[in-house]
């Protein structure tokens, strides 16, 4: 066989994995149902019709509701992509709202087929309940004024003493802030929102809070915030499913690693950009970096 035959050959070869691979993608919901575990919330969500997501609706840019009363946000957007995976349509979902509290208890009592809303991935957390694949690497970050001569990291840094930052009052507060900035002035406050108003006061150069939020608030509000372009202590954030459905856990994980690796990144990577101002990094085909 010459070289060009054999790829000719080869060629063929691939055009019929592709052909394959899009039969497969025509099974219909009602056979992939009936090759999940009966007890499994991938057949039950298959035969109901529909996704039920438990959620929030007061964290932006996590899960809040737009002008429109509309839920949005990224987790939100993990669970259209989950409906789509599941129904070929990101709209065949019901989001339940629930308090922080009621994240685990709504998944182990079958209340909710998956918690998606901003959960920290922790090993405790992870006796009670299985986490998915990250979807989302979280930390701490400095945000600032776009006005402010200290506004970088940098600046703040050599500012020394006289740096002054506001982070939400927790027994970690000191720590977390000197990880950073070892000489700067913690301010303790009270709330968030606190926090964020000794910032535009200035009485605070910075405020310590979560580079979600920082990227949210800097690029919906440039004129307004900065973001100071450092952040640290990574957390993972992961979706809740009940211990012991493989199947789910399964569909959950490659379902997420296409949407954000694989060759269906539209709704991740739109999400990306409208809550944190970024595009995500480029994919490149090869070594899977996942």
């Amino acid at each position: 066989m010459n070289d060009t035959s054999g790829r000719r050959d080869f060629l063929k070869l691939g055009m019929a994995g592709l052909a394959t691979a899009g039969a497969l993608t025509a099974i219909s919901a009602e056979k992939a149902a009936a090759q999940a575990a009966s007890d499994s919330v991938l057949r039950t969500a298959l035969d109901r019709g529909k996704l039920i997501v438990g959620t929030g609706s007061t964290n932006a840019p996590w899960h809040f509701e737009n002008d429109a009363g509309e839920l949005v946000g990224m987790d939100i957007t993990m669970g259209r992509i989950l409906a789509k995976g599941l129904f070929d349509d990101p709209t065949k979902v019901e989001f339940v709202t629930q308090d922080p509290a009621q994240r685990i208890p709504n998944v182990t009592t079958n209340k909710v087929d998956i918690t998606i809303q901003f959960m920290t991935m922790t090993a405790q957390r992870s006796q009670l309940i299985h986490f998915s694949r990250p979807y989302y690497v979280e930390g701490v970050a400095l945000l600032t004024l776009p006005g402010s001569e200290n506004k970088t990291f940098d600046k703040l840094l050599a500012n020394g003493a006289n740096t002054r930052v506001s982070i939400l009052q927790n027994v970690d507060a000191e720590s977390s802030v000197h990880f950073a900035l070892p000489q700067a002035q913690v301010l303790q406050i009270d709330t968030q929102a606190n926090v964020l108003q000794a910032l535009e006061s200035k009485r605070a150069d910075a405020a310590a809070v979560d580079l979600s939020t920082v990227r949210w608030l800097a690029s919906r509000n440039p004129d307004k915030y900065f973001d100071a372009g450092k952040s640290w202590y990574s957390m993972l954030y992961g979706a809740a499913v009940r211990q012991g459905d493989l199947d789910w856990l399964t569909f959950v994980n490659q379902t997420f690693t296409i949407a954000m690796f694989g060759h269906e990144t539209a709704l991740y990577d739109a999400a990306f950009k409208e809550y944190f101002g970024q595009e995500p990094p480029p994919r490149h085909p090869g070594f899977p970096v996942i």
